[in-house]
Formats: structure tokens, sequence, C-alpha cells
């Protein structure tokens, strides 16, 4: 994938030091440091333009959130979404949201152990051909680095378009032994919730008509046990 983006972008970038982070190591154990405060941290791998990150950090100001991709383009367009968004819900400059440019290969130099509370997946490239299966967000290698870095209340939401990628990324949570739950083969069937936060990607498929999967897997040990105890309740 490569991206066209306007010239000084980097130094554009550089100059929105309260929203926008270039080098995340820095602050790798230290995040609620950067965010003054000691609320939980949700992340979103692969924010693409940012509309599902900046508007759930509208949504729920409980909750500091954490954007990452890879591409400066990226992260500037993300920058405007969660500026135009935070000041048309009169919420003044963002605070309890960061954006952050990293390869997630190396998401373990920017987060200490269970310093996150919940990692969002959204629409990631599926690396269709079989050979490219190590670079799917939801392969094991990812998994385990993933299950270091989340809390006694660590999640994963995964949602994709990928039918594909779908099916590969249930068999490799139930081949990690990692408990899944809400799993949609088509999220949208029954209408939009309104307190759904949809992607750009997301919107684009849900026009052509395109089934949308999902699914949320538990991984720390306070949800696992709320969520048996609520098993036990129900039968």
């Amino acid at each position: 994938m490569r991206l066209r983006g306007r010239k000084g972008i980097r130094e554009g970038l550089e100059q929105q030091e309260d929203l926008v982070v270039l080098n995340p190591e820095q602050y790798k154990g230290k995040w609620q440091e950067r965010f003054d405060n000691d609320l939980p941290i949700h992340v979103e791998f692969g924010m693409g333009k940012g509309r599902f990150v900046s508007q759930m950090s509208v949504k729920h100001p409980n909750v500091n959130y954490i954007g990452f991709d890879m591409y400066d383009e990226l992260v500037r367009r993300a920058s405007e979404k969660t500026r135009i968004a935070w000041e048309e819900a009169e919420r003044g400059e963002p605070t309890t949201i960061q954006l952050a440019r990293a390869n997630i290969e190396k998401i373990e130099d920017v987060f200490a152990p269970g310093e996150i509370e919940r990692i969002y997946l959204n629409f990631s490239d599926p690396w269709p051909k079989k050979k490219h299966g190590r670079r799917r967000l939801t392969h094991p290698r990812f998994l385990e680095m993933y299950c270091k870095l989340l809390n006694s209340r660590g999640e994963i939401h995964f949602k994709t378009d990928s039918e594909t990628l779908f099916e590969f990324s249930l068999n490799s949570f139930a081949d990690y032994g990692l408990q899944m739950t809400n799993i949609s083969l088509n999220l949208h069937r029954d209408g939009i919730n309104e307190e759904h936060v949809m992607t750009e990607y997301e919107a684009k498929f849900m026009g052509k008509g395109m089934n949308i999967h999902r699914c949320e897997v538990l991984i720390g040990e306070d949800v696992l046990r709320e969520y048996q105890a609520m098993r036990l309740d129900k039968y």
C-alpha cells in the first residue's frame, strides 16, 4: 500500500505534539502519564483514516484511545477527523485520544505488559495468499504479543468483511486456547445499532450489501471470570 501525502506532511505532524506521537516507543509503560489520567487504554491497530477511533473517543469519555498506523498520510487524515469530531461534539481540544505512527510488528516496544485493556482490529489486511498468513494480525505470533500487553480486563474486538480471514481468525483464536463470544457472521442483519461506530471500510461495504463478521475475544482473568459466572447464571 502506497499513499501519496501532501508536501510537508511530516512537518505538519511534528507540529501536533498534543495529539500525534511519531516515536511512541518513548512512552512504553508511561502512556497514562502521556494522557495525564488513570483511565483504561483502548487501542486500534490499523486505524486507517481514523473514523472509528475518533468517534469512539467522543462517545466514551472515560476511556483513553490510541490509534495506530504506519503511514504518515493516514495519521494526518486521522488527526483531521479527530479534531473535527471533537469540535462538532463541543468537547474542546482532544485529550483522551492519541494518534501514533508505528509498525504493529514492533508493538512490544511501544507498550509494557498489561498496559492495554482492549485491542480493536478493524478490517485488517486479509493477506489472502497462504504464504502470507504470518502477516495477518490474528496470526498466533501476534496473539502472543497481544496476550502479553493486555491486562486483567483485556479483550480483542475483531471485525472484517473477509470470510476467509474470519475463518482463519476463529481457528487461530481457538488453537491459541482463547475464549470467543458474541460471534456474528452478519453484524448488521437486524439493522445498525445507533451505538455502533462504523469504520470507513465498514460503511463502504455496508453500502454494497456485504456481510460484516465480528467477534470478541476474552483474554484477561477478570473478564473470563465474569463471563463464566454469567454463563452459569444463564443456565
